[in-house]
């Protein structure tokens, strides 16, 4: 089974301010393992569907598009950048207008951030920056397995 973990939160736990726009901004570390056979690139989507105010979410914000990642990578270490990447991995465009991670910045209440990795039979094509909704379409009936890992962040945890 395709599991997702991170060394500095746990599933449904706070975020540490190091990885948000109040710290460094910085990609946290992540995890995995149980990747099933036949994978041949796993793809990450960190989206927060509490945009912008959890009482009343109106959109999902997208923080952080992933993908190509080599299933044996294991990992992507903190604060991982176009020159730490795995090889052949390639980020997509988020809701900042960036290629980038771009940490939790609620402007009000506690939000849940949903860090989703997908296990894929194919490589995608690698030209231009996907963002989340280009990602999807193209990995639609090839997904062998999903699994995600959900932080939440309040500006000034």
């Amino acid at each position: 089974m395709l599991t997702l973990t991170s060394a500095v939160f746990q599933h449904q736990q706070r975020i540490p301010k190091k990885h948000t726009c109040e710290g460094s901004d910085i990609s946290p570390p992540l995890a995995w393992s149980g990747v099933p056979e036949g994978c041949r690139s796993l793809a990450l989507i960190v989206d927060d569907p509490d945009a912008p105010d959890p009482a009343a979410p109106k959109r999902v914000f997208v923080h952080w598009v992933l993908y190509n990642i080599p299933g044996e990578a294991g990992a992507l270490i903190e604060g991982v950048g176009s020159g730490a990447l795995p090889k052949g991995a390639v980020q997509g465009r988020n809701d900042f207008g960036q290629v980038k991670f771009g940490g939790p910045c609620p402007p009000i209440g506690r939000h849940r951030y949903f860090f989703k990795l997908y296990a894929l039979d194919v490589l995608l094509p690698a030209q231009g920056s996907l963002d989340k909704n280009a990602l999807q379409a193209a990995m639609q009936g090839h997904v062998l397995e999903t699994c995600e890992l959900v932080g939440t962040y309040q500006k000034g945890d």
